[in-house]
Protein backbone atom coordinates (compact mmCIF):
# COMPACT_ATOMS: atom_id res chain seq x y z
CA UNK A 1 0.00 0.00 0.00
CA UNK A 2 1.19 3.27 -0.43
CA UNK A 3 1.10 5.84 2.62
CA UNK A 4 2.92 8.87 4.23
CA UNK A 5 2.83 10.32 7.90
CA UNK A 6 1.46 13.17 8.87
CA UNK A 7 -0.60 15.30 11.35
CA UNK A 8 -4.07 16.61 10.96
CA UNK A 9 -4.85 19.28 10.79
CA UNK A 10 -0.87 20.39 9.74
CA UNK A 11 0.34 22.51 12.68
CA UNK A 12 0.64 26.44 11.13
CA UNK A 13 4.58 25.76 11.78
CA UNK A 14 6.04 22.74 12.03
CA UNK A 15 7.03 20.84 15.29
CA UNK A 16 9.01 17.63 15.22
CA UNK A 17 7.38 17.00 18.41
CA UNK A 18 3.78 16.91 17.01
CA UNK A 19 2.44 13.44 17.43
CA UNK A 20 2.19 12.04 13.71
CA UNK A 21 -0.17 8.92 11.98
CA UNK A 22 0.65 7.23 8.70
CA UNK A 23 -1.93 7.01 6.19
CA UNK A 24 -2.33 4.81 3.71
CA UNK A 25 -4.04 4.76 0.69
CA UNK A 26 -6.36 1.61 -1.30
CA UNK A 27 -9.21 0.38 -2.82
CA UNK A 28 -12.28 0.10 -0.58
CA UNK A 29 -13.05 -3.50 -1.40
CA UNK A 30 -9.41 -4.61 -0.27
CA UNK A 31 -9.35 -6.98 2.41
CA UNK A 32 -7.56 -4.80 4.79
CA UNK A 33 -10.04 -2.15 4.68
CA UNK A 34 -13.17 -4.24 4.83
CA UNK A 35 -11.70 -5.57 8.10
CA UNK A 36 -11.18 -2.08 9.91
CA UNK A 37 -14.42 -0.57 8.27
CA UNK A 38 -16.11 -4.09 10.06
CA UNK A 39 -14.06 -3.52 13.27
CA UNK A 40 -15.35 0.05 13.81
CA UNK A 41 -19.12 -0.46 12.69
CA UNK A 42 -18.69 -3.26 15.82
CA UNK A 43 -17.16 -1.15 18.09
CA UNK A 44 -19.88 1.67 17.39
CA UNK A 45 -22.90 -0.66 18.28
CA UNK A 46 -23.96 -0.19 21.76
CA UNK A 47 -23.63 -2.35 24.60
CA UNK A 48 -25.61 -3.19 27.40
CA UNK A 49 -26.86 0.40 26.39
CA UNK A 50 -23.07 2.33 26.55
CA UNK A 51 -21.67 3.13 23.27
CA UNK A 52 -18.45 1.04 23.17
CA UNK A 53 -16.66 3.50 20.61
CA UNK A 54 -15.81 5.91 24.00
CA UNK A 55 -14.01 2.91 25.04
CA UNK A 56 -12.80 0.47 22.67
CA UNK A 57 -13.05 2.21 19.20
CA UNK A 58 -9.30 1.67 18.25
CA UNK A 59 -9.50 0.39 15.12
CA UNK A 60 -6.81 -2.67 14.01
CA UNK A 61 -4.25 -3.59 15.11
CA UNK A 62 -1.66 -3.70 12.64
CA UNK A 63 1.70 -3.50 11.55
CA UNK A 64 3.34 -1.07 8.94
CA UNK A 65 7.02 -1.86 7.83
CA UNK A 66 9.32 0.08 5.12
CA UNK A 67 12.61 -0.46 3.85
CA UNK A 68 14.80 1.01 1.70
CA UNK A 69 18.45 -0.76 0.26
CA UNK A 70 21.24 1.75 0.10
CA UNK A 71 23.81 -0.63 -1.19
CA UNK A 72 25.69 -4.50 -1.58
CA UNK A 73 28.44 -5.26 0.65
CA UNK A 74 30.70 -7.38 -0.79
CA UNK A 75 33.45 -8.74 1.85
CA UNK A 76 36.07 -11.48 1.74
CA UNK A 77 34.33 -14.05 3.44
CA UNK A 78 30.38 -14.95 2.10
CA UNK A 79 29.88 -15.02 6.12
CA UNK A 80 30.49 -11.16 6.45
CA UNK A 81 28.33 -10.34 3.19
CA UNK A 82 25.71 -7.49 4.10
CA UNK A 83 23.78 -4.92 2.84
CA UNK A 84 23.06 -1.24 3.87
CA UNK A 85 20.07 -0.01 4.40
CA UNK A 86 17.35 2.24 6.13
CA UNK A 87 14.34 0.27 8.10
CA UNK A 88 11.74 0.90 10.15
CA UNK A 89 8.72 -1.09 11.71
CA UNK A 90 5.74 0.85 13.05
CA UNK A 91 3.18 -0.80 15.24
CA UNK A 92 -0.68 0.66 16.42
CA UNK A 93 -4.46 0.47 15.56
CA UNK A 94 -5.77 1.39 12.34
CA UNK A 95 -8.96 3.03 11.79
CA UNK A 96 -10.73 3.84 8.35
CA UNK A 97 -10.94 7.76 7.79
CA UNK A 98 -14.64 9.28 7.33
CA UNK A 99 -14.19 13.03 7.99
CA UNK A 100 -13.96 14.25 4.43
CA UNK A 101 -11.44 17.04 4.78
CA UNK A 102 -8.86 14.59 6.55
CA UNK A 103 -9.35 12.35 3.21
CA UNK A 104 -8.97 14.70 1.02
CA UNK A 105 -6.04 16.59 3.17
CA UNK A 106 -4.35 12.41 3.06
CA UNK A 107 -5.41 11.81 -0.60
CA UNK A 108 -3.01 15.21 -1.60
CA UNK A 109 -0.27 14.07 0.59
CA UNK A 110 -0.03 10.44 -0.71
CA UNK A 111 0.01 12.26 -4.41
CA UNK A 112 2.48 14.19 -3.45
CA UNK A 113 4.68 12.08 -2.07
CA UNK A 114 5.05 10.50 -5.24
CA UNK A 115 5.98 13.94 -7.21
CA UNK A 116 5.47 17.16 -5.69
CA UNK A 117 2.61 19.40 -6.00
CA UNK A 118 1.36 16.90 -8.73
CA UNK A 119 -2.08 16.98 -6.60
CA UNK A 120 -2.73 20.73 -7.89
CA UNK A 121 -1.49 19.62 -11.46
CA UNK A 122 -3.61 16.99 -12.04
CA UNK A 123 -7.31 16.68 -12.67
CA UNK A 124 -9.66 16.52 -9.16
CA UNK A 125 -10.88 13.39 -8.53
CA UNK A 126 -14.84 12.63 -9.41
CA UNK A 127 -17.32 11.61 -6.89
CA UNK A 128 -16.98 7.81 -8.10
CA UNK A 129 -12.96 7.85 -7.82
CA UNK A 130 -13.39 9.40 -3.93
CA UNK A 131 -16.21 6.52 -3.13
CA UNK A 132 -13.82 3.85 -4.51
CA UNK A 133 -10.31 4.61 -2.22
CA UNK A 134 -10.50 4.12 1.23
CA UNK A 135 -7.83 5.73 3.59
CA UNK A 136 -6.46 3.86 6.84
CA UNK A 137 -5.02 6.33 9.64
CA UNK A 138 -2.73 4.40 11.49
CA UNK A 139 -2.12 5.43 15.59
CA UNK A 140 1.40 5.24 15.75
CA UNK A 141 1.92 3.20 19.31
CA UNK A 142 5.64 2.02 19.36
CA UNK A 143 8.17 1.93 16.87
CA UNK A 144 11.48 1.09 15.69
CA UNK A 145 14.28 1.55 13.01
CA UNK A 146 17.38 -0.14 12.07
CA UNK A 147 20.28 1.73 9.57
CA UNK A 148 23.06 -0.19 8.70
CA UNK A 149 25.62 1.92 6.72
CA UNK A 150 29.69 1.51 6.12
CA UNK A 151 32.05 -0.35 4.69
CA UNK A 152 33.05 -3.82 5.27
CA UNK A 153 33.59 -5.11 8.29
CA UNK A 154 36.23 -8.08 7.94
CA UNK A 155 37.31 -10.96 9.97
CA UNK A 156 40.79 -10.04 12.00
CA UNK A 157 42.37 -13.52 10.29
CA UNK A 158 41.19 -12.63 7.08
CA UNK A 159 42.76 -8.82 7.10
CA UNK A 160 46.26 -10.43 7.97
CA UNK A 161 46.04 -13.16 4.99
CA UNK A 162 47.88 -11.60 1.99
CA UNK A 163 46.42 -14.21 -0.71
CA UNK A 164 42.78 -14.08 0.27
CA UNK A 165 43.33 -9.87 0.28
CA UNK A 166 44.90 -9.84 -3.02
CA UNK A 167 42.60 -12.22 -4.54
CA UNK A 168 39.09 -10.61 -3.14
CA UNK A 169 38.03 -8.00 -4.22
CA UNK A 170 36.03 -6.19 -1.45
CA UNK A 171 33.63 -3.49 -1.16
CA UNK A 172 30.18 -1.55 -1.73
CA UNK A 173 28.16 -1.34 -4.37
CA UNK A 174 26.24 1.52 -4.04
CA UNK A 175 21.97 0.77 -4.58
CA UNK A 176 20.08 3.45 -5.03
CA UNK A 177 16.95 4.29 -7.31
CA UNK A 178 17.69 6.53 -11.12
CA UNK A 179 14.23 8.02 -12.30
CA UNK A 180 14.82 7.81 -16.11
CA UNK A 181 13.49 10.75 -19.14
CA UNK A 182 9.55 10.57 -19.08
CA UNK A 183 7.82 8.70 -21.42
CA UNK A 184 4.80 10.04 -22.43
CA UNK A 185 1.55 8.26 -22.49
CA UNK A 186 -0.03 7.85 -25.96
CA UNK A 187 -2.83 9.84 -24.87
CA UNK A 188 -0.16 12.74 -23.73
CA UNK A 189 -0.95 16.19 -25.52
CA UNK A 190 1.00 18.11 -23.44
CA UNK A 191 4.18 18.80 -25.87
CA UNK A 192 7.05 19.43 -23.08
CA UNK A 193 7.23 17.77 -19.89
CA UNK A 194 6.51 19.83 -16.91
CA UNK A 195 9.53 21.77 -14.97
CA UNK A 196 8.12 20.68 -11.55
CA UNK A 197 8.47 16.88 -12.90
CA UNK A 198 11.76 17.39 -14.76
CA UNK A 199 13.26 18.68 -11.30
CA UNK A 200 12.10 16.63 -9.38
CA UNK A 201 13.28 13.65 -11.52
CA UNK A 202 16.88 15.54 -11.30
CA UNK A 203 16.79 16.16 -7.42
CA UNK A 204 15.80 12.81 -6.76
CA UNK A 205 18.54 11.47 -8.57
CA UNK A 206 20.88 13.38 -7.21
CA UNK A 207 19.85 12.77 -3.90
CA UNK A 208 19.48 9.00 -3.79
CA UNK A 209 23.13 8.51 -5.69
CA UNK A 210 25.13 10.69 -3.13
CA UNK A 211 23.46 9.55 -0.17
CA UNK A 212 24.31 5.42 -1.05
CA UNK A 213 27.79 6.77 -1.76
CA UNK A 214 28.34 8.45 1.20
CA UNK A 215 27.14 4.85 3.06
CA UNK A 216 29.34 3.40 1.36
CA UNK A 217 32.27 4.99 3.17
Amino acid sequence: MVGCTSSYPEPAVPDKSESRVIYLHGYVSSRILRLAKTAHEEDTEDVDGVNASAESNKGIPICVAATQLDGIVLALTPNHHSANYRSAVVFGHAQVVTDEAERLHALELITNSFVPTRWENTRYPNSTELKSTGILRVEIESASAKIRAGTTGEDRNDLKDEKVKQKVWAGVVPAYVQYGKPVPAPTNVVEKVPEYIEKWVEDENKKSYEHACEAAK
